[in-house]
């Protein structure tokens, strides 16, 4: 009796021993390739579940089918007007085709490995092929950061600033395309590439600034200019309205007078024309006033006999006094 259950004992033990070697669950988030004796054997298994397997000389595989991360090491690079910076880039892929993702790479490790080579490598192209601008100078939205005063023609002929034609974005591009298909022969798909951070380099960050002084400077002088030109035409649009105000207020005045005295010559005309006494009246009166004005004190006035302001001189007796004041 006790010989019969040690032996069905045993027998359980080794069922269960089969059972666990032959039965295993894939997770949702894994594929397996099952391998006899190191080599692949049947299709890839996608499907979630509890399989079977040949206990004992098959095992299985698990690979990852979710989106992986791959980050990379900043790295100093050369970008084509010769200033070194540091490139942080990040990725995203997954593994499409598992079987040869296991047959070249075999594990995770290798392929973030592979990664490295290959995104470093087009990183290094990429950058290596476009000025600095080109990467540094970009939006929120990745849109190339341009001077919206600025056209293209101002770009052109401000010397010191480079326009920029694709930015940040396109370059990533750049580098997807290149490297994604480099990548799929190792049965991984490539699904996104950015740059986590670019840095300047300590021995080329007086340059950059420098550029960046001398092209805001650029900016400035040129906005100054173009204030420094309104200012002008503005001044002179003034001193020419204000010259024209005053040339036909000057001709109005001059109207106004001319019209005043032309009033006045006709209204002592009508009074002193009425009669010939009225007449000698009004000479001798402007004959006083012209006396009056030219004649001043300690003053000399030399007179021809045949004048007629010398008349009413000739007709005065000397030896006469004016009257006393009262």
């Amino acid at each position: 009796m006790k010989i019969a259950q040690i032996a069905i004992g045993a027998l359980v033990l080794i069922l269960v021993m089969v059972l666990s070697g032959a039965l295993y669950t894939v997770d949702e988030t894994k594929q397996v390739i099952i391998t006899q004796f190191g080599k692949p054997v049947g299709d890839p298994i996608t499907s979630a579940g509890l399989k079977f397997k040949t206990p004992f000389i098959q095992q299985v595989n698990p690979i990852d089918k979710r989106i992986l991360e791959w980050d990379g090491d900043p790295s100093n690079m050369p970008t084509k007007d010769k200033l070194y910076i540091a490139v942080d880039l990040f990725a995203r892929w997954r593994i499409t085709d598992p079987l040869q993702y296991f047959l070249r790479l075999r594990d995770e490790r290798s392929a973030q490995s592979r990664l490295n080579d290959i995104l470093g490598s087009e990183t290094r192209n990429a950058v290596a092929k476009h000025e600095l601008i080109e990467m540094v100078r970009t939006t929120r939205d990745r849109e190339p950061l341009r001077d919206a005063s600025l056209s293209q023609a101002d770009l052109d002929t401000l010397g010191g600033l480079v326009p920029i034609r694709k930015g940040r974005a396109l370059v990533e591009e750049e580098i997807f395309n290149a490297a994604a298909p480099k990548v799929e022969v190792f049965g991984i798909e490539l699904l996104d590439i950015r740059f986590k951070r670019i840095n300047y380099n300590e021995s080329v960050r007086p340059k950059i600034y420098e550029r960046m002084i001398s092209e805001r400077r650029q900016i400035a002088e040129r906005f100054r200019s173009e204030g420094n030109g309104e200012a002008a035409r503005i001044n002179g649009n003034r001193e020419r309205e204000l010259s024209r105000i005053r040339s036909e207020a000057y001709r109005e005045v001059e109207d106004i007078r001319g019209n005043a005295d032309a009033m006045a010559t006709e209204i002592y005309a009508d009074a002193y024309d009425q009669s010939p006494a009225s007449a000698d009246f009004y000479q001798f009166q402007k004959t006083m006033d012209m006396y009056k004005t030219v004649m001043k004190k300690n003053s000399t006035l030399i007179m021809s006999t045949t004048s007629e302001a010398w008349e009413y001189l000739e007709s005065m007796d000397p030896d006469s006094q004016a009257p006393e004041s009262p």
